[in-house]
């Protein structure tokens, strides 16, 4: 036993000291990566700083166009597609619903900015139309008493008579009645009787102008004519030779053309210009070269809702008869002129529910949307009634894909800081072209750290029993 014992403890020493420079070996060897991989993280994050101006403007962050979702604190090649980051730049980034585009691709875009002029313009519309019957200039030819159409002259529907002329001749016989009735009292000299047999012609409907007839004759006219109380076109004749009339029996309808109506459909988004009243000056193809005066004689209160329009009735003079109805017109509505804001008509964006304009910032490729309100269109161009001042500048053209690009650019300012973390991470690895070296980092030191403390004293453990 003494003689094995004194080689034990220097075996055991011996397996002692190799376990210690094992140890010592693994510990530095975990610690020599983990010293480099701290130095990474350092390095990726003063990346930004050293990246953050580009073009002397400076940088919040970078993003794929095709995830801008998405947000990377180091420029690179993106992960999802094979295509470089796009950085997105402080100026950008606007107060209130503002929008920023690089001006380069505003160029692209075909953005076109035009001025808020004031300028004295009086608002018009032309509407087309076509000649009608004024329905307001209507002769209704009745029998006033019961009797027999003795004559019909020969007139028919559609033709043209003048005011006085002769539509057919009846005989009356109440009126011869109460005439011989008359003239026997006027030669009795009693003038009461007289006058009360005259008031009765009146009161049996008989015209004045027949009742002096018979008074300078000194005869009974049993037969009388009828005429038209004022000129104009026939349209109705329901008069024959040989008929029996009753009292209020309609025997004619007359219409006037002295003046005609031209009626026209005009968008119910002009309604403000349509006043009775209010000029209207007409062309027709039948006439060119000439113009027709007229004036606003009726807006018809119901709409067509299929078409959104609205009837006017416009009355014409008729000169000379020229004006037929069913003739082709049009017609130019013009309210009188005033100072007001215009901007092109397509630079305004109509959502349905209000109307939005793009209006130019201080800074180049900045643009706010202000809705406004709209006044009359003319020409191209449309009144600002509020929203907007004289000598902006509005987008004229390209403003729905600044639209668009608005649209994208609240979705990435809404975007969570949760969602937009883990894509940040990947990036940074990949900016700094070591996408493990970090990850490396972390779970080599972690296991060299644990295993160092844990592993190493076994075979000590060992060696002393």
């Amino acid at each position: 036993m003494s003689a094995s014992n004194p080689l034990r403890p220097g075996l055991a020493l011996g397996f002692v000291a190799v376990a210690l420079l094992a140890a010592a070996g693994g510990y530095f060897a975990g610690r020599a990566p983990a010293a480099a991989g701290a130095d990474a993280p350092k390095a990726a994050a003063s990346a930004p700083d050293s990246a953050t101006m580009v073009d002397g403007r400076k940088v919040l962050y970078w993003y794929d166009p095709m995830k801008p979702e998405a947000r990377f604190d180091k420029p690179g090649r993106s992960p999802f597609m094979e295509m470089d980051l796009v950085p997105r730049f402080a100026d950008e980034v606007q107060a209130e619903g503002g929008i920023s585009v690089d001006p380069r691709t505003t160029q692209s875009l075909g953005v076109r900015l035009a001025v808020v002029e004031r300028a004295t313009v009086g608002a018009a519309v032309e509407a087309a139309g076509s000649i009608v019957f004024n329905e307001r200039d209507v002769a209704i030819v009745q029998a006033r008493s019961g009797g027999f159409v003795e004559r019909v002259t020969p007139r028919a529907p559609g033709d043209v008579i003048a005011a006085g002329a002769v539509l057919a001749e009846v005989l009356v016989p109440e009126w011869a009645g109460a005439q011989q009735e008359y003239l026997a009292l006027r030669k009795t000299q009693d003038t009461a009787l007289a006058g009360a047999a005259r008031q009765r012609l009146l009161l049996l409907g008989m015209p004045e102008s027949l009742v002096r007839e018979v008074e300078a004759a000194g005869q009974v006219k049993a037969v009388t004519a009828i005429t038209a109380p004022s000129g104009g076109v026939i349209q109705e004749m329901m008069v024959r030779p040989g008929m029996s009339l009753m009292p209020g029996m309609t025997l004619a309808r007359i219409n006037g053309i002295a003046t005609v109506w031209l009626e026209v459909a005009v968008p119910e988004v002009h309604a403000a210009l349509l006043a009775p009243g209010r000029t209207v000056q007409a062309t027709m193809p039948a006439f060119p070269g000439q113009t027709f005066s007229g004036r606003i004689a009726a807006v018809l209160p119901e709409g067509n809702k299929d078409t959104r329009t609205l009837r006017v009735r416009i009355e014409l003079a008729n000169r000379g008869g020229l004006l037929k109805a069913g003739m082709l017109a049009r017609a130019r509505i013009a309210a009188p002129a005033q100072a007001a804001l215009w901007v092109p008509s397509e630079a305004v964006i109509r959502t349905g529910e209000r109307n939005v304009v793009f209006v130019a910032g201080e800074m180049a490729g900045q643009f706010v949307p202000v809705e406004v309100t709209l006044g009359a269109e003319n020409g191209g161009r449309i009144q600002i009634v509020k929203g907007l001042d004289e000598g902006q500048k509005v987008v004229a053209s390209g403003q729905f894909l600044i639209d668009s690009e608005a649209s994208l650019a609240k979705a990435v300012a809404g975007a969570s800081p949760a969602a937009s973390a883990p894509a940040a991470a990947p990036m940074a690895g990949t900016a700094a072209s070591a996408p493990a070296g970090p990850a490396a980092h972390d779970h080599s030191a972690h296991d060299h750290s644990g295993h160092a403390g844990h592993a190493m004293p076994m075979p000590a453990s060992g060696a002393s029993r």
